[in-house]
């Protein structure tokens, strides 16, 4: 098995490797991004990347502490599903008050694939593969529908 500090180093070594193949990519905006890194500029509401051991994942999470708040904002996400869906191409899985890794009430609009593993380096590009056209869509779905939120 890996050590904590062999496990941290790999991982790290992976989204390094994503920054430098998306960092050519501009966003929605035609601006340089830190892709990894992604900002939405709105609080609460983050863009995820989770390269794990068993799965890839990328997605929305809603993070309001007040759980009707985020209710409110999770259905604010549902009535823009058709925009979501015609920038991926493709549906997700859209969870209310879900439980995270660390007990925190969160929702989530989620894509994933099980079965690949971030500690074996052969599976790195099928992963990227997955995650880059997920986040430059997300981007561009991020782009239309911002003005929304900002105001939530």
């Amino acid at each position: 098995m890996y050590s904590r500090a062999e496990t941290s180093r790999i991982r790290k070594e992976f989204w390094i490797s994503f920054g430098k193949y998306m960092k050519p990519v501009p966003n929605a905006q035609g601006m340089r991004i830190n892709w990894p890194n992604y900002k939405t500029g709105i609080k609460d509401i983050y863009f995820r990347m989770k390269a794990e051991r068993g799965f890839v994942s990328i997605g929305i999470e809603v993070c309001h502490a007040d759980v009707e708040m985020q209710e409110l904002i999770f259905e604010h996400f549902l009535q823009l599903k058709k925009i979501l869906f015609s920038c991926t191409q493709e549906e997700w899985s859209w969870t209310l008050h879900h439980s995270n890794e660390v007990g925190q009430t969160v929702s989530k609009i989620e894509k994933r694939v099980d079965g690949l593993n971030v500690m074996d380096e052969k599976d790195w590009p099928e992963m990227i593969a997955f995650l880059k056209p997920r986040i430059i869509a997300l981007d561009e779905f991020w782009d239309l529908v911002k003005p929304g939120f900002e105001d939530l």
